[in-house]
């Protein structure tokens, strides 16, 4: 439980932006360095994010 609300805690922080470059998306939890994903949909960065963050 109590790591399931560190996780939901971290995530509400989550900042997602789109890359111009290659039109893929990009977030991060800014509190936590080194936690960040990148994937083509916003539910599929948020997916990511969320599994670097529990790793």
């Amino acid at each position: 439980m109590m790591l399931t609300s560190y996780i939901r805690a971290a995530m509400r922080q989550a900042r997602y932006e789109i890359v111009e470059d290659d039109g893929l998306f990009y977030g991060e939890i800014p509190p936590i360095p080194g936690v960040w994903a990148n994937a083509k949909t916003l539910e599929g960065c948020r997916e990511e994010l969320e599994s670097v963050l529990e790793g």
